[in-house]
């Protein structure tokens, strides 16, 4: 074969390969395959927050006629549950409430699960990863299944009805997962800082302190959003431990405060939701990033 034989044939293969690549990324098989499916996870999504707002601004009669108004749209929108919630109930209290709990149980989830991530990942013994995997595992135990002892408990030791009940009580379904999270972005770092630190003579809390915890800043952000959010949204502790009204956190007081017996208003309850969601969204908007790259971290491992 010449050497013109053997262009013509290389060019006659790229293009048919360019072609090939081009099929796949038409645009007709992108819509089925990319733009459809995003479209239908958006709608999912994003729906169950348009109707909170929806409801939230709509006025009481439009909520309670749903034939003469269409359900899907506001005429007239009105702040009137929102300006209810915020000055006329204890609203900024059980908001107060709430992020005291899920602050302070998130700071106290992560002191342990540091120390036991670092215990696990970088402290090399006989059965580490056993009990990595054992501590993961209590993750997964219900959350309605250990309500009952830990109300025992508390009961005894006279913390019932108290905030600090749901801060002592949220490290037990905070903890394990966090651990596991830190342990996988811990064996990310490499160990030849650790082994240059150990012959300097530096300990093992400096290195934790001065070294790890510095690079594992993502992994703690990523850690401490899940443990707050987890807080700020539990019910079943909440509602068990909590009666008065002035102790109550966001998600059980706005269900047991905005409802009586079978009437539901339902435009103080949308408020209190959209509001009590909006500092989440807000602690979301600055740190998705470190969020998204210690999960990836943690799931590689």
């Amino acid at each position: 074969m010449t050497e013109t034989a053997v262009n013509v044939a290389t060019r006659a293969a790229l293009t048919d390969d360019r072609e090939g690549m081009t099929y796949l990324e038409t645009t007709q098989r992108k819509l089925v395959t990319v733009y459809l499916p995003l479209l239908l996870i958006m709608i999912v999504l994003i729906f169950p927050f348009y109707w909170m707002v929806l409801t939230a601004i709509k006025p009481d009669e439009q909520l309670i006629d749903m034939e003469k108004y269409n359900p899907f749209f506001v005429v007239s929108p009105t702040l009137k549950h929102i300006n209810k919630l915020l000055f006329e109930s204890n609203y900024p209290l059980w908001l107060w409430n709430t992020m005291y709990v899920s602050v302070l149980a998130t700071f106290l989830s992560l002191i342990a699960s540091v120390m036991a991530a670092y215990a696990i990942v970088r402290i090399r013994y006989r059965y580490a990863q056993w009990v990595g995997a054992a501590i993961f595992l209590a993750y997964l135990v219900p959350p309605s299944i250990l309500f009952i002892p830990l109300a025992t408990i508390i009961q005894t030791y006279g913390l019932f009805d108290s905030p600090m009940a749901l801060v002592l009580c949220y490290p037990t379904i905070l903890i394990p997962f966090s651990t596991w999270l830190l342990m996988g972005y811990f064996k990310t770092i490499p160990y030849e800082l650790e082994e240059c630190a150990l012959i300097d003579g530096a300990s093992r809390w400096q290195i934790l302190t001065k070294i790890i915890l510095p690079l594992a800043v993502p992994g703690l952000i990523s850690a401490g959003i899940f443990s707050l959010t987890l807080c700020w949204n539990e019910f079943i502790y909440a509602l068990t431990f909590l009666s008065s009204t002035t102790n109550k956190t966001v998600p059980v007081a706005i269900v047991s405060e905005f409802v009586d017996g079978d009437i539901y208003r339902w435009g103080s309850l949308m408020a209190g939701a959209l509001v009590g969601s909006l500092p989440l969204v807000i602690l979301y908007s600055f740190f998705v990033e470190h969020y998204v790259s210690a999960m990836t971290g943690a799931v590689k491992e």
